[in-house]
């Protein structure tokens, strides 16, 4: 929600509120502002100009504490009033859109999830569907697809799970690094247009006998499958940095919903799962007269397998059109992020940085995104134990089919659920985690020591509670966890190459869950899944800290001390024990948090960022060169905060500086603020020269 807004005549700000800029100087401001030399670390004036900036009153109490500073009973109570308050401007902004226009809810939601988890949700389709066809290609053509092949190389038909799993990490690899290096809008556009051409050639695939459609059918998958999994890194950062508008990191909205925005986009996988399984048993009962039980004519499948996968085509190429000229910002924040940087093409120093002071968040991510893929794969090994219990027709597909979308039913409630909680600071990301982790212990490691009373008439129906109940904590938890903390915990420069590498990790368990499944008998399967769980749990604990309500500029701001080589001088709320991991608590980061020190440290980096974007306007203005939002970003800066800078900084300071170049907005604070007190010891960085009209 926006801040308060109240118009007033003087420059005297209230702390907290956002005044309105209200035109010239006419004579009859204060001119009270501090001067250099007043020996107040930070004064009351500056408090009061920057409170907005520094202390925004969803994170800090009126005397500027941090939540998670103060002490429990109070932190519950500053928690629930500012949840309850948002809810309730939310629940209130919802009234009056539906008094204005009854649907408008359902396009704000169009908007902010449907179109960007669309390539989420054609991933969800077209995998799922290549699972549920895996049966019906078997009771079709058992020559090639059963137990018993006679027609077709078993090494080609397993090679159907493989190339498709191996396409989908080469895919999270690459367009990790693409998304880096040359920008996540062309990552968004080759993602979409390799999805179209592999759909294309799924719906196309054919051969001279079965084993060389399954042949061509493989490859496609696997061509498929490059975009697919160049979807998981690029979809995750773009609506992550795409939160909130006009190229701004930093807003309430992104503090209170970042992770919300995120899992809503990545729950279209289950939507894409559901439909997909609605339109098969649909076109099952139109295709095999009214009925989806076998035997079933090869006609009949050929038609269902192409048409399921024709129809996501379509949805497809509007996807290529959609990316390629509405998305146009869609790298706004990684340009401006190498623009400060003055980096061009791929950062491999913030790469070997990220790995140096990030490296047991890397192990998290990936090593939690491991574990799961593995869950997620087993899910499915209670399906055909309970089925062959309590259907009457267990060889039909159509009954599998109904199962499979109810759990898909269920799994959806429990992505809802994660959206819903897991910006709440009482629950979050880690909570949300550790506890689905488990949840999913706990459900498979009961019927591994108890296998067959719950595979028997007497047991079944406490199974089939248990397949649902993992099915909702995967997705209440690590599924929809890993998605989002595998981009957010890491800089911009490499946000994309760590979540593609993180991702490809975990389809790595994927991987191993096929390959190892194909030698080991169903209740040996129920002895080893449930450990990945509880070390999934464990490296969550360990490795993975919470940034549940943690600004991302914030983040972004102790990478750019990070990368001047000056971590130790970083004060702020990004190295708070809250927002550590417990290793990183037990390495030390944390030492250095000091508010106070930090408040300054914050003015100052400001007030280089706005005399970096003071010269540009300046060398524009005398070449004559017109400013827009792409050539100089937008800031949240009111007038009051203008009026001080102009105030208190030193002509010399908007001079140009060695470093700026044509096109530069700024400099950045590690060239600026930070590199002037290169060797000295930890501290508040030392403010600029300053002076007074």
């Amino acid at each position: 929600m926006a801040e308060p807004i109240r118009h007033h005549r003087h420059h005297d700000p209230t702390p907290g509120i956002l005044p309105v800029p209200h035109g010239p100087e006419t004579g009859d401001e204060h001119g009270h502002y501090p001067r250099e030399g007043d020996g107040n670390l930070t004064t009351d004036n500056e408090r009061a100009i920057f409170s907005y900036l520094t202390h925004p009153d969803d994170c800090y109490t009126p005397d500027g504490t941090y939540w998670a500073d103060l002490p429990l009973r109070k932190r519950i109570a500053f928690i629930n009033k500012s949840q309850n308050e948002e809810a309730k401007q939310e629940l209130l902004s919802i009234g009056r859109m539906m008094k204005e226009d009854p649907l408008s809810p359902l396009s704000w939601y169009f908007r902010n999830a449907v179109l960007p988890g669309a390539g989420l949700g054609l991933e969800g389709y077209v995998l799922f569907s290549i699972g549920n066809l895996e049966p019906l290609f078997a009771a079709t053509w058992p020559q090639c697809w059963g137990k018993n092949r006679t027609e077709c190389s078993g090494n080609w038909i397993a090679s159907v799970t493989y190339l498709e799993v191996i396409g989908i990490m080469v895919g999270q690899l690459a367009v990790g690094v693409i998304g880096d290096w040359i920008g996540r809008r062309w990552g968004l556009i080759q993602d979409a247009a390799i999805m179209f051409v592999g759909l294309l050639m799924i719906t196309a695939s054919w051969g001279l006998d079965l084993n060389g459609w399954v042949i061509c059918y493989a490859w496609s998958l696997f061509f498929y499958g490059f975009g697919v999994g160049g979807e998981y890194p690029i979809t995750a950062t773009s609506s992550m940095e795409n939160a909130v508008s006009a190229g701004k990191l930093s807003t309430r909205e992104d503090r209170l919903h970042r992770g919300r925005k995120v899992t809503m986009a990545f729950l279209m996988q289950g939507w894409g799962q559901l439909i997909n399984q609605a339109l098969l048993i649909i076109l099952m009962l139109i295709l095999h007269h009214g009925d989806g039980d076998p035997p079933y004519g090869t006609t009949t499948v050929q038609w269902v397998f192409r048409l399921s996968f024709a129809i996501p085509a379509i949805g497809t190429l509007w996807l290529v059109y959609f990316r390629t000229y509405k998305m146009p910002h869609a790298g706004r924040q990684l340009a401006a992020a190498k623009k400060k940087s003055n980096i061009t093409g791929y950062d491999v120093a913030s790469l070997k940085m990220t790995c140096t002071y990030f490296g047991g968040r890397l192990l998290a991510t990936s090593g939690t995104w491991f574990c799961n893929d593995v869950f997620f794969y087993g899910n499915k090994l209670f399906q055909a134990q309970f089925i062959a219990v309590i259907s009457n027709n267990p060889k039909s597909v159509m009954t599998t089919w109904i199962w499979n979308l109810i759990n898909v039913i269920v799994s959806l409630a429990g992505y809802y659920l994660a959206s819903i909680l897991i910006d709440n600071k009482f629950y979050g990301r880690k909570m949300m985690q550790q506890v689905g982790f488990l949840m999913c212990f706990v459900m498979f490691v009961i019927p591994a020591f108890h296998y067959h009373y719950y595979t028997q008439p007497m047991g079944i129906k406490s199974f089939q509670a248990m397949y649902f109940l993992s099915s909702f904590f995967n997705q209440f938890g690590p599924n929809s966890v890993t998605f989002l903390v595998a981009g957010e915990v890491f800089p911009t420069p490499i946000r994309a190459s760590a979540h593609g590498f993180s991702a490809c990790i975990g389809k790595a368990g994927a991987l191993l869950a096929s390959v190892l499944y194909n030698y080991i008998d169903t209740q040996t399967k129920f002895y080893v899944v449930p450990w990945f769980g509880l070390a999934g749990m464990l490296m969550t604990w360990l490795w993975l800290p919470d940034t549940t309500g943690l600004d991302l500029k914030e983040q972004e701001r102790r990478w750019m001390y990070i990368r001047a080589g000056r971590s130790e001088e970083y004060h702020g709320i990004a190295i708070h024990p809250a927002h550590l991991s417990l290793w990183e608590r037990l390495m030390g980061v944390g030492k250095h948090y000091d508010p106070e020190l930090d408040l300054k440290q914050k003015i100052e980096d400001m007030r280089e960022e706005w005399a970096g974007k003071e010269r540009t306007r300046r060398d524009r203005e005398v070449g004559g060169e017109a400013t827009g939002p792409d050539d100089i970003d937008e800031d949240e800066w009111n007038d009051e905060v203008h009026s001080y800078f102009r105030r208190t900084t030193k002509e010399g300071l908007l001079k140009p500086q060695a470093g700026d170049g044509a096109g530069d907005s700024s400099r950045t604070t590690e060239q600026g603020v930070l590199s002037e007190k290169s060797g000295s010891e930890p501290g508040p960085s030392k403010a600029p020269s300053t002076g007074s009209d």
